[in-house]
């Protein structure tokens, strides 16, 4: 039988660890700010299918195996941190442009991709999911737990980034992204810099 205060327990957790500011959520905010709602919240589904990705990874058992797999969880970790160095590449042209239009803007698909793409390529999520999942899910528990915990979470997973994009492309926070655009965009490239080094510097951690 599932117990829903064990649910609640999940989805709590879950929530504290995925609107906790980020790569995903520093990226969506961003492109709330600058390209609006609509792209945000295609963005935001890219992000939240890639989060479901590492859902299942960890919720079929394959995350412990993962975090014991020093070499794939390495590669892993190298290609995250190289996409994260590529996004603050290209947060840095936008934030070095005075006419922020000259910059090629994808389109919805792309914008998509670039979401799934990253989450999917940042295996530190799937910590996240093994913690959630430990909390409300017992030893004892079948699969029905399993699989409601993990549909809780994943629900969860996309509330966080609609929220991200719904705040975020207000009125208020895409006038001040105008304003101060350039210095916003610099910022979110130091920070994209820092979380890519910092992902690519755990990969050799031993």
């Amino acid at each position: 039988m599932i117990d829903v205060i064990s649910l609640s327990v999940s989805a709590v957790a879950f929530f504290a660890v995925a609107v906790t500011p980020g790569p995903a959520n520093l990226s969506n905010a961003t492109i709330a700010m600058s390209h609006g709602r609509k792209t945000s919240l295609i963005y935001s589904f890219g992000l939240s299918f890639g989060l479901v990705f590492w859902g299942l990874i960890a919720a079929s058992g394959m995350g412990a195996v993962l975090q014991g797999s020093v070499y794939l969880l390495m590669a892993l970790k190298i290609v995250g941190g190289l996409y994260l160095l590529w996004l603050a590449l290209q947060t840095a042209r936008s934030a070095s442009q005075a006419n922020p239009e000259v910059l090629t803007v994808p389109t919805e698909k792309r914008w998509f991709l670039r979401g799934l793409v990253l989450n999917v390529s940042n295996p530190k999520s799937v910590i996240a999911w093994m913690a959630a999942l430990s909390v409300g899910i017992d030893s004892n528990d079948g699969l029905q737990v399993v699989v409601a915990t993990t549909l809780v979470c994943a629900a969860v997973g996309f509330l966080n980034n609609a929220l991200y994009s719904y705040i975020f492309s207000i009125g208020g926070m895409m006038r001040a992204y105008r304003r101060f655009r350039r210095r916003i965009d610099g910022v979110a490239a130091a920070l994209f810099t820092l979380a890519g080094l910092g992902l690519i510097r755990s990969a050799f951690a031993r």
